[in-house]
């Protein structure tokens, strides 16, 4: 049995994946306001959490979507020392993305510049990106972060990771009742022939931007954002993605981990007497088993 889960708006959360310059550039841009809104439902997060899940679930999105392979995964993973203590989202193919904050009721006094406190909440740790494509061992990367306010670290991750150059824009705006007002972001990342004259050119672009929250609270879409990403360039959409928070977990699932533990812990749990509870930490699902349930597992793992 699992809890009921709030729904999310079907189709409203998007990615646009385009080209610029004479395919020189590429970019990824979203609006993620309902995946983001659903994430702090189902986990309770403080605003500050909420900020700093939003804006990684947003970039895991997008990177999911970079994937070849719509099965290939991708996990994107901060273990650090600030009171957050850390998170991590998975996201397929299909940017289909899920995720957790270790400590989701994390709070904060505003930054200096008066906003969410999201680099406070992480403080110093590393970023770890995991990327399985079916093959033997998975990809991982692996950097500090250099301040904890998510964007800035996957920048850096991209550029000595992957030796990439990038620049990541992330975002989340929260209203008075701690709801999700807005949340999106984008990723340009530079071909290696790109020339110098457009990189001069997207520097002043993108020095010239609002934040990404501002432009999508001033009506922009995911289209409009890039146009101003790539203003004076021309710009090629590629096609659009939809994204959503969703988890693979189920009843089933649980059962074929419990029957991989072996007899002998089943029977323990059986002799104990007492149900079983297991959560997901992904979507905060309950599964419970009771002794009935654990004692035809033990049957079927015969």
């Amino acid at each position: 049995m699992s809890c009921n889960k709030p729904e999310q708006k079907a189709g409203v959360d998007y990615i646009i994946r385009a080209t610029g310059a004479d395919h020189q550039v590429r970019i990824f841009a979203a609006t993620t306001r309902e995946m983001v809104e659903y994430a702090r439902q189902i986990h309770h997060t403080s605003p500050v959490a909420t900020a700093a899940l939003g804006r990684l679930l947003t970039a895991g999105a997008m990177m999911g979507s970079m994937q070849k392979g719509e099965d290939d995964l991708i996990t994107l993973q901060i273990k650090c020392s600030g009171p957050i203590k850390g998170l991590t989202v998975t996201a397929d193919g299909k940017a289909r993305v899920k995720g957790y904050v270790e400590n989701p009721m994390v709070m904060l006094p505003p930054s200096k510049a008066g906003k969410l406190d999201v680099g406070g909440a992480l403080d110093m740790g590393v970023l770890s990106v995991i990327k399985d494509m079916g093959l033997k061992e998975p990809y991982v990367g692996q950097t500090h972060l250099v301040s904890g306010e998510i964007a800035e670290d996957l920048t850096y991750y991209f550029a000595t990771s992957e030796q990439v150059n990038s620049s990541v824009a992330l975002g989340v705006l929260m209203e008075k009742d701690n709801t999700v007002k807005r949340a999106g972001g984008f990723i340009l990342q530079l071909m290696p022939f790109a020339e110098e004259e457009v990189i001069e050119k997207l520097e002043k672009n993108i020095g010239a931007l609002p934040s990404v929250t501002t432009m999508l609270e001033e009506g922009n879409t995911p289209e409009d954002i890039i146009r101003r990403v790539l203003a004076g360039m021309d710009v090629e959409i590629m096609d659009k993605v939809p994204t959503s928070f969703e988890c693979n977990c189920s009843k089933e699932r649980v059962e074929r981990a419990i029957v991989s533990i072996g007899r002998e812990e089943i029977q323990t749990m059986i002799d104990d007497g007492k149900p079983i509870e297991v959560n997901c930490h992904f979507c905060n699902s309950h599964y419970i088993f009771t002794l009935d349930d654990l004692e035809e597992i033990l049957k079927r793992s015969c």
